[in-house]
């Protein structure tokens, strides 16, 4: 992994054991949400659950949020329609940003595919500061997607 300004081992181990042993997609997203929430510059962080044709709020940490998301709009929507996650320095310079709150400046969006390899969820990553996530918050969130997915057959 990327040496990052975020403790993303001591992190990822304690999410591991929080998941240890639940079943139910929402708990842990919960969880993992508040423990995600206490990293240096993480604004908001949240999940999206895909239902039919959108993308619905789920566990969230932050201010409101943007409550349904269709499909390839946005960070969240183009990173559920690309299957691949989408980092984004500057929500300003991304075509068609949905401004959920007019504080975030950059994003950081990673899908969760099943075990099946269907995208049913997108973790959503938001900061006050520009490009405040780089290639190892990328990395350290694509192996959390990679925990989370074995709550989905």
């Amino acid at each position: 992994m990327l040496k990052s300004k975020r403790d993303y081992a001591n992190t990822l181990r304690y999410i591991q054991g929080l998941l240890e042993g639940e079943r139910d997609p929402i708990a842990a997203l919960a969880n993992t949400a508040a423990v995600l929430k206490e990293l240096p510059g993480y604004f908001w962080v949240g999940f999206y659950l895909v239902k039919e044709d959108e993308l619905v709020l789920g566990p969230f940490q932050g201010p409101v949020a943007c409550t349904r998301i269709a499909y390839a709009k946005g960070v969240c929507g183009s990173a559920w329609s690309r299957a691949e996650s989408i980092l984004v320095p500057d929500v300003h310079a991304f075509p068609g940003h949905i401004a959920c709150n007019a504080a975030s400046m950059s994003e950081l969006v990673v899908p969760i595919k099943s075990q099946s390899g269907k995208v049913v969820a997108v973790l959503d990553i938001d900061s006050t500061r520009p490009a405040d996530f780089d290639e190892s918050d990328q990395a350290a969130l694509e192996m959390l997607a990679t925990q989370l997915s074995m709550l989905w057959p």
